[in-house]
């Protein structure tokens, strides 16, 4: 697997990360640190595919892009972006992929949303990010979500606001068939 940069008209592809990385901290305006580094590494040894980019300014990006391509050619002409085997693209199936299966039963379904709550102190409200975990009978995950939701807008404050179904704010797990 290699590596693909660019920053402006600065590009090169690599085949380590240690190579990225130097590459990088070679130029004057990214300001590479321990915490940019280890994302870099961290989004390297990861399966996901999806270039990624970071801010050095305001506007301002430079993109990683993993690829098969062994030369610039290969990857200018648009060859080996991916591997093209289709276990690995299964394995890395979406939850989205998984939210309108129907399959009835149990779900353990874990929402995060901002909640709006009073501050005795001062009588102002404010948001706050709230975890809810609930087990649910429902036919799909987009069921748990619905049904989640539901209870949820009738016992909190209708400012509250719920993320969406296909966001990385909820998750799903299928915990078996109801008797």
């Amino acid at each position: 697997m290699n590596l693909y940069l660019r920053y402006f008209d600065k590009e090169t592809l690599v085949p380590t990360v240690e190579d990225a990385i130097d590459f990088l901290a070679s130029i004057p305006e990214i300001n590479m640190n321990p915490d940019l580094e280890a994302d870099i590494r961290d989004y390297c040894e990861s399966d996901v595919f999806y270039p990624k980019r970071y801010k050095v300014r305001p506007r301002i990006y430079f993109i990683i892009i993993k690829t098969e391509a062994a030369t610039m050619l290969d990857f200018k002409e648009k060859k080996a972006l991916r591997p093209a085997d289709s276990a690995r693209k299964e394995a890395v199936a979406p939850t989205v992929a998984r939210l309108n299966e129907e399959r009835e039963g149990w779900y353990e379904a874990m929402l995060d949303f901002k909640r709006v709550v009073m501050v005795p102190a001062t009588g102002k409200h404010e948001y706050r990010d709230t975890h809810f975990v609930a087990n649910v009978k429902a036919i799909s995950g987009l069921d748990a979500y619905n049904r989640i939701v539901d209870h949820l807008r009738s016992r909190v404050d209708g400012r509250s606001q719920f993320p969406s179904a296909k966001g990385k704010n909820f998750k799903f797990r299928y915990l078996g068939m109801w008797k």
